[in-house]
């Protein structure tokens, strides 16, 4: 396990790269899939990290309390070198309930993870979706950085970061969080 912190390529305001994965309950998905969300927050995360594991049920969670917003967890992990982070334990995950996310996707390219910029598991994003009448998404990033201050897998959190900026695109406020890094097991990248 190595420690990362994240650093991404993406700033406040900046549109969410589009992007076209398979998820683990057999459905194709991309931003329009969640176009009827006020936010869409996206995690970088995988099934073996002991830092993403620790989040499991914090995802859970917020994916069963907020109605009106999609917790999409995006797995990039070289599955071959790293068999825990394949996507038949992905949807297994899933038919047993320890991840109950509003979808869990694979990048199998790792193409999704590079263009957003994340580095670690659990790396979140989240997006408030600005689209007026059109119907169509508009997400637009406006939280990027740890979702809790637990520092360590085992470690209770006291102030949960990713619900207060939730809670703020909610009641359509700007979010008024410093953006600290991430921090988990680095992304298991393809061998180049």
């Amino acid at each position: 396990m190595v420690l990362r912190e994240s650093d991404s390529e993406l700033a406040a305001d900046d549109p969410a790269p589009d992007f076209e994965l398979p998820g683990a309950d057999g459905e194709t998905y991309t931003l329009e899939s969640f176009a009827d969300d006020e936010a869409l927050l996206l995690v970088f995360t995988c099934n073996h990290c002991p830092y993403a594991q620790a989040k499991f049920d914090l995802l859970n969670d917020l994916a069963d309390e907020y109605d009106d917003v999609s917790v999409v967890g995006i797995n990039p992990n070289d599955a071959e070198e790293y068999p825990d982070d394949s996507f038949e334990l992905m949807c297994e995950f899933v038919t047993d309930g320890r991840i109950d996310y509003d979808a869990y996707l694979r990048d199998e390219s790792q193409a999704v993870a590079r263009e957003y910029g994340a580095v670690c598991t659990p790396d979140p994003f989240l997006f408030a979706n600005e689209a007026e009448a059109s119907g169509e998404a508009d997400f637009r990033l406006v939280y990027q950085g740890r979702l809790d201050d637990a520092p360590n897998p085992d470690d209770d959190p006291s102030r949960f970061y990713v619900s207060e900026a939730i809670d703020a695109v909610l009641d359509g406020e700007d979010v008024d969080l410093d953006w600290r890094p991430s921090q988990g097991c680095s992304i298991k990248w393809h061998e180049e």
